[in-house]
């Protein structure tokens, strides 16, 4: 029979896939986070309670009509820090000491040859692709491996939300939005001429994550169909 130590192991495996539930989809109620992992209620809130414990979440009770309010349970930024940052400090002294030594112009060139070097790695990673959808499933797997948390939505209109929950260069990029801007114009010339790409939630304004809308672009009138 499993020993007390395999199933510390287990709560504590239980408690991180929560963890991560709440950092990719936002604030929930315990029973939300219990049916997307297959927990029991009580299960999900022994685990928050647990992490609640080490301040890694929090809770804010909201009143939706009559009834008892529901409890909303999201990450304090003591649980956002549990994910990767890509060395957060170091890139930061980093791009303090580029612009002190090559001022502001040194600094955009450097951001430039970032976007250069990852526009080549990306462009191999999405050749041969099947279609615009294809494209963008190959990119957030990408996007995914590089620490971003990425993850792709098709809406009924036909547009598409690239979702990313988890910001490892935030530090630097709260530092220098110039690697943001660099990031949204690389997406914009991956996925030309096929679609528009707009940055609609952005970490940096305070949002919970960032994400992108991608408009397919119309076909002009008698183009042949792919």
């Amino acid at each position: 029979m499993p020993g007390p130590c395999y199933a510390e192991v287990m709560a504590e495996r239980g408690a991180t896939r929560v963890l991560y539930a709440l950092k990719a989809t936002g604030p929930q109620t315990a029973d939300a986070i219990a049916r997307r992992l297959g927990f029991t209620p009580t299960a999900a809130r022994q685990h928050l309670d647990r992490l609640l414990s080490e301040a890694l979440v929090q809770f804010a009770d909201r009143r939706r009509g009559i009834g008892r309010p529901a409890r909303l349970w999201s990450l304090t930024a003591k649980g956002h820090g549990r994910f990767p940052d890509n060395h957060a400090g170091l890139s930061l002294e980093l791009l303090r000491a580029a612009g002190k030594a090559f001022g502001a112009r040194g600094l955009a060139r450097l951001i430039a040859e970032r976007e250069k070097v990852m526009e080549r790695l990306y462009q191999a990673r999405l050749a041969g692709a099947a279609g615009l959808a294809g494209r963008l499933r190959r990119l957030a797997v990408q996007r995914s491996e590089e620490g971003y948390m990425a993850a792709v939505e098709r809406k009924t209109d036909g547009s598409f939300l690239l979702k990313e929950n988890h910001c490892p260069i935030c530090v630097a990029a709260k530092a220098c939005q110039g690697l943001c801007r660099s990031e949204l114009d690389l997406f914009q010339r991956l996925l030309a001429p096929e679609a528009e790409v707009e940055r609609v939630e952005h970490i940096i304004a305070g949002a919970r994550r960032c994400a992108y809308r991608i408009t397919p672009k119309e076909k002009p009138r008698g183009a042949a169909r792919g």
